[in-house]
């Protein structure tokens, strides 16, 4: 078979040499998460990995959900898992697939390896099992019940299906070795009772294969040629192969690992990210600080930025740690080339022009991107009043501040140069306004007294403007390593990851701004309308990421 694809990554090896020497005539990858949570970015890696195999190869990939425990899973998080693989661009073969498909084909296979005397219904506590399960220095310990004849297994693994016993009282085991040094082959647990509803079968059951033994066995079933999982399940692979080797499969599915992501100054437990939901330290699932594909989607980021970043960072067997300031560049790198510019002050401070024709209001012009024709020039009102940023102003200051100081020049971006006259304050000695002389002589060029301005800053009309609240969210967590060991995540959150504005001033092009769609807020970051928050009269605007990293200068000052 001739493959013109030129591998980048060990695993692209390993399918071609496959493909090419006849082991497999397709290739056919899956990508199975388990619906007991949303998914985040570290699932990303492996989206893209799967489906990018399948379209390198020609083959096709299936997306299925492993849903063999009902009392953590839930519809929801099918249905967000479902539109956060579609939203990255990736379509997969055929419908949806639920390893509950399979449960019947599971059940009967169970039976067969009671039959065949290698599994049998044991009584221990889950607590008795794991004493009898040894640890990684001594063996384990037979379970008094391995021995039970295969008419007693069958009769209670019968009983067992039928709702007859109590949860935790017994569980059905593969007889396979207590002895054995990789411990996933001391008889694991391959059914256990559950008396809770299925999201997808209902009361059926109440009986569910554990994840190690439906996993590979729903690989076979789909005709899944090559299994991309993560290292962790390296050690569970002689399981597997015992299943498949025990069993009358149609095929064998090969096993190969890579190296998951592992992100700092992030969290990816979804147990743990369910934690910062239930307890409130976010705003649900898709809170714009949670490494959730929904909260980057609600936050502002894009699919290719994603995909960019998961290209970036390849695909390997060594266990390490990714900088998220890898993700913050690809994020940056794609709104710089894409999002449009748009001015916004967030914290006002109004500005009075006062030699400027009172009433007069002129339309100016400003490019919707400096790198892109395809987006219309914005239309900006200018008048004899205007919003500035606060900290655009101050009364004295050094030569190293290049903004508006009493006394001095600046320009205003896309139109004049202003100079600082005086100010006005309220009662308690605070600047209401600054009172500046415009220069009329000065739209697109310099001051004909030769002095340049040292700075520019933005601006916003007061007249005419749309009100916005803006929410500039950081990063969730204030260390690179918040579940490392023995620590509690939770005291790494941080306090500073997300400040509300509400009397923000946005310019006219930001008028009807489409929920999820993001600009460039010029000299303030990237910022994206928020699907939640907001009406049309006063949106939201969340923070997507700063214009450059700033974190590293603001964590050791």
């Amino acid at each position: 078979m001739a493959l013109e694809t030129k591998p980048t990554h060990f695993l692209q090896n390993i399918i071609r040499e496959d493909l090419v020497e006849g082991r497999v005539s397709q290739l056919v990858t899956r990508f199975p998460p388990q619906p007991n949570g949303y998914l985040h970015i570290g699932h990303a890696k492996s989206i893209c990995l799967n489906f990018g195999l399948a379209k390198t190869f020609g083959g096709c990939c299936h997306l299925r959900f492993d849903d063999t425990n009902p009392v953590k899973e839930e519809e929801e998080y099918v249905a967000a898992g479902i539109r956060d693989v579609s939203w990255l661009g990736f379509e997969w073969a055929g419908e949806v697939r639920y390893t509950s498909d399979n449960f019947a084909q599971l059940h009967q296979w169970a039976i067969q390896l009671i039959k065949d005397g290698k599994a049998y219904v044991c009584d221990l506590s889950p607590e008795q099992a794991r004493a009898h399960r040894g640890t990684l220095t001594s063996v384990g310990t037979n379970s008094p019940y391995r021995e039970r004849s295969v008419e007693e297994n069958l009769a209670l693994f019968d009983s067992m299906t039928q709702g007859e016993k109590e949860e935790g009282s017994c569980s059905l085991r593969a007889k396979i070795n207590m002895a054995s040094p990789n411990i996933n082959l001391r008889d694991p647990v391959i059914y256990r009772i559950k008396k809770a509803p299925h999201h997808q079968t209902g009361n059926t059951w109440c009986v569910y294969p554990s994840y190690d033994f439906s996993h590979g066995q729903s690989d076979a079933l789909e005709g899944i040629s090559h299994s991309i999982c993560t290292l962790e399940f390296e050690d569970h692979r002689p399981l597997y192969d015992w299943f498949i080797a025990n069993l009358p499969v149609p095929v064998r599915p090969r096993q190969i690992e890579f190296a998951r992501l592992r992100l700092n100054y992030t969290v990816v437990s979804k147990r743990k990210l369910k934690q910062l939901v239930d307890e409130s330290y976010v705003d649900g699932w898709n809170d714009p600080r949670m490494p959730t594909l929904s909260g980057l989607r609600r936050r502002g980021v894009s699919p290719a930025a994603i995909r960019n970043f998961c290209d970036m960072i390849g695909v390997t067997r060594s266990d390490s740690v990714v900088d998220v300031g890898m993700l913050e560049f690809a994020i940056r790198d794609d709104l710089d080339k894409s999002a449009p510019r748009a001015m916004c002050v967030l914290e006002p401070l109004k500005i009075i022009l006062t030699n400027y024709p009172v009433g007069q209001i002129e339309i100016l012009s400003a490019p919707g991107h400096p790198n892109r024709d395809d987006l219309p020039a914005r239309q900006l009102p200018f008048g004899g009043s205007l919003y500035i940023e606060r900290e655009d102003f101050r009364e004295q200051a050094n030569k190293k501040y290049k903004r508006l100081v009493l006394g001095k020049k600046v320009r205003l971006r896309n139109a004049y140069v202003i100079q600082a006259e005086s100010v006005e304050k309220n009662s308690a000695g605070e600047i209401i306004a600054v009172h500046c002389r415009v220069d009329l002589d000065t739209l697109g060029k310099d001051p004909v007294d030769g002095i340049k301005p040292k700075g520019v800053i933005h601006w916003v009309s007061t007249e005419q403007h749309i009100d916005c609240e803006v929410r500039l969210y950081d990063r969730l967590f204030n260390d690179p390593a918040p579940d490392a060991g023995d620590k509690n995540f939770l005291d790494y959150v941080n306090p500073d990851s997300l400040k509300v504005l509400s009397d923000c001033k946005g310019e006219l092009s930001l008028v009807g701004a489409e929920e999820g769609c993001s600009y460039q807020f010029e000299r303030n970051g990237y910022f994206c309308r928020d699907s939640k928050f907001g009406s049309a009269e006063k949106p939201v605007f969340n923070r997507v990421i700063s214009l450059r990293d700033s974190w590293v200068k603001v964590q050791h000052k």
